[in-house]
């Protein structure tokens, strides 16, 4: 196998290294608060109460991550940003949120549901969907559609959701005032935390902030001057209603209205996301399909290459075929050809759409040229050759 070059436009180290930084600096801060909210107990260390928070606050973030990488899987986004999306959820936005309100309930006196049901809505939608927001300006080459938001969104939340679950069990466990019993080791106010948190519902956060990955998602395909800008700023208003409905609830009732908005609002809303989401993902390959199908017409692609990208299964049995015949290096021209063959496809069916980015022309060469490169160098199980 010859050397697989890769995608010029992945190789903007910029957005990487600023975005690493900003996680590096605020997850000081965060670790420390953490370490003071859940080890520290009537002025003596007590790290029982860190480690369950961890342990405990955990249990959700792998299956939420596979899931959003499941619906990843037609064009996964590079896995250092999406590392990144969960850090930046974990700290930066943390941070950026008790700072903001911290300091605004000690110059405005803001009382404690109003931090809740307004404030911290605001706020944490906010330092979530910055990470979207930078995105769009400085990897907007990478955001193919509300798939992509949806997914970015995702990472940011449960990162988000994963740092704020730690300082409520931790704090919990250790009677920090507001969070649970006065008592120390107060088992049954924890189990309640987690249940409710980590079990009932670990999906808040990444359904919140999902709402502006689909506004930025909206904003990068369509034709319209000003839905570019309306989308975005729709998108996060909803995350934000959304949230405030959420806290606020909790306010009703003696705390009885957590369990009707959970009913009535959060599970409905949770479940026509993920059906969303799934149609989202299902339509990927028609759209693929007909702009492949295009592309092959105009002498971009072999025609006969088109399943081998678009259909997931035959996608899996290509690369297994290619790690039989050539090794790692096969199943990485495999990967390679695949990669640019999709990236071309969305590219295109932008072109299609009349709504081409501005480097539509220097993208699309180096596709074209990536995928005339590495052609030559795999092959596909013979006999069962795919047409779309």
């Amino acid at each position: 196998m010859g050397a697989i070059p890769k995608d010029p436009t992945r190789s903007n180290r910029t957005f990487t290294i600023v975005v690493g930084v900003l996680v590096v600096l605020a997850s000081l801060p965060v670790l420390g608060i953490v370490l003071l909210s859940t080890s520290v107990v009537n002025d003596h260390l007590a790290p029982t109460g860190a480690i369950l928070g961890v342990l405990f606050a955990a249990v959700p973030v792998a299956p939420l991550v596979y899931a959003y990488l499941w619906l990843d899987r037609y064009e996964p986004e590079p896995k250092s940003l999406l590392a990144l999306g969960l850090g930046w959820g974990a700290f930066v936005a943390v941070a950026a949120a008790l700072i903001v309100q911290s300091v605004g309930a000690l110059l405005a006196g803001w009382s404690q549901p109003t931090q809740l049901a307004i404030v911290a809505p605001v706020t944490e939608e906010a330092a979530k969907g910055l990470f979207l927001f930078v995105l769009l300006v400085w990897r907007r080459h990478l955001l193919d559609g509300v798939l992509d938001g949806i997914v970015y969104a995702g990472m940011v939340g449960i990162g988000f959701a994963f740092t704020e679950n730690i300082l409520y069990l931790g704090g919990t466990y250790n009677g920090t005032p507001g969070m649970g019993d006065s008592s120390a080791g107060h088992i049954g106010e924890f189990t309640v935390v987690f249940v409710m948190r980590c079990l009932f519902s670990p999906f808040a956060h990444p359904l919140f902030t999902a709402f502006t990955g689909i506004g930025i998602g909206v904003a990068v395909v369509t034709r319209k001057r000003w839905l570019k800008v309306v989308a975005p700023v729709l998108g996060y208003s909803i995350a934000v209603l959304a949230h405030g409905t959420w806290n606020g609830s909790t306010l009703l009732f003696d705390g009885a209205g957590f369990l009707l908005a959970y009913v009535v609002v959060m599970v409905p809303a949770f479940v026509s996301m993920v059906a969303f989401a799934i149609w989202r993902r299902k339509s990927e390959r028609i759209v693929l399909t007909r702009s492949l199908t295009d592309a092959a017409q105009r002498g971009l692609i072999p025609y006969t290459d088109i399943g081998w990208v678009v259909d997931l299964r035959r996608r899996e049995q290509a690369r297994k075929f290619a790690s039989t015949h050539g090794g790692a290096q096969g199943v990485a021209a495999m990967r390679e050809y695949q990669q640019a063959a999709i990236e071309l496809g969305y590219l295109h069916w932008r072109f299609l759409r009349g709504n081409p980015p501005p480097d539509f022309a220097a993208r699309g060469r180096a596709y074209v040229d990536r995928i005339s490169e590495v052609r030559p160098h795999i092959a596909f199980p013979s006999g069962q050759v795919m047409t779309g």
